[in-house]
C-alpha cells in the first residue's frame, strides 16, 4: 500500500504535541536534531557548539552526546562517529500548544543578520508545500554564513517562523517571559498583529515569531 505523502507543517503538529519540557524547572520532553560527526572532529565541533551558544545563533546550550553503538531512539549510531543532539525549535511550537494556543507553522529559510539584528528572510520554504525538512535542504545548499555572524555579527544563519492568533498574544507573552530565564534562547524576533515579519506576510488577525533554527551549530560545524 502506498501511503499518502507527509507534508512537514503536519510532521511539526506531531513533534510538538509530544513536548512535556518545562522551562522553569528544565526538565521534561524536547524535540531535537540528530546529527553524526567523525570521532576525530569531535574537538573541533564541540569547540563550535559552544561558540554557537555564546553568540546566540543556537537555541539552546543542552547538547547531548552518543558514542558509537548506542541508540537514540531506534538510530543506531555507526561505528567511527558521534551523535549530537540539539534542541529543535520545534520545542517552542510544542510549548505554545500544550498551553492551549493554536499556531500555524509558516516556514524555514534562511535569515540575514546585520550588526547581530535580523534583517530579512532571504530564502524561505513553506511547509505546507514540502515533505522535505527546508533547513536541510537549504544547509545542502551552502546558504549559510552561520560562523561569520558567530565571529562578525553579520552574516545569514537559519531560522523558521510560525503564526498564531492575536487573541492569543497575552497567553504567548507569557511563555516568551518563562523562557527568559530557562535554557532556551531561540526567540529571534516577535512581530506584531496584521504585520508581516522580516519580509514574511502574516495572516490576517494573526501575530508571526520567528525563531533561531536548532540546526544553526551544524551548519557552522559544515562551513
Amino acid at each position: 500500500m502506498n501511503l499518502p505523502l507527509k507534508f512537514v507543517n503536519h510532521n511539526i503538529e506531531d513533534f510538538a504535541i509530544q513536548v512535556t519540557f518545562d522551562p522553569a524547572a528544565g526538565e521534561g520532553n524536547v524535540v531535537y536534531n540528530l546529527s553524526l560527526i567523525k570521532n576525530e572532529d569531535l574537538e573541533f565541533a564541540i569547540s563550535v557548539l559552544k561558540d554557537a551558544n555564546k553568540t546566540g545563533v543556537s537555541v539552546s546550550g543542552m547538547v547531548r552526546f552518543y558514542k558509537s553503538g548506542e541508540k537514540v531512539a531506534d538510530f543506531l549510531i555507526p561505528k567511527g562517529f558521534t551523535g549530537i543532539c540539539t534542541m529543535c525549535s520545534i520545542t517552542f511550537d510544542g510549548l505554545l500548544i500544550r498551553r492551549g494556543i493554536p499556531i500555524n507553522p509558516i516556514g524555514g529559510g534562511v535569515v540575514e543578520i546585520e550588526d547581530r539584528t535580523p534583517i530579512r528572510f532571504t530564502h524561505i520554504i513553506l511547509y505546507e508545500h514540502t515533505t522535505i525538512d527546508p533547513l536541510q535542504v537549504l544547509i545542502s545548499q551552502k546558504t549559510t554564513s552561520v560562523t561569520n555572524v558567530m565571529r562578525q555579527g553579520s552574516g545569514n544563519i537559519l531560522a523558521n517562523i510560525r503564526e498564531f492568533h492575536m487573541e492569543a498574544e497575552h497567553l504567548v507573552g507569557n511563555v516568551l517571559d518563562e523562557l527568559s530565564s530557562s535554557s532556551y534562547s531561540g526567540i529571534l524576533e516577535v512581530g506584531m498583529p496584521n504585520r508581516s515579519l522580516l519580509g514574511v506576510p502574516v495572516s490576517p488577525q494573526y501575530v508571526a515569531i520567528a525563531a533561531i533554527g536548532g540546526t544553526n551549530p551544524l551548519a557552522a560545524i559544515r562551513e
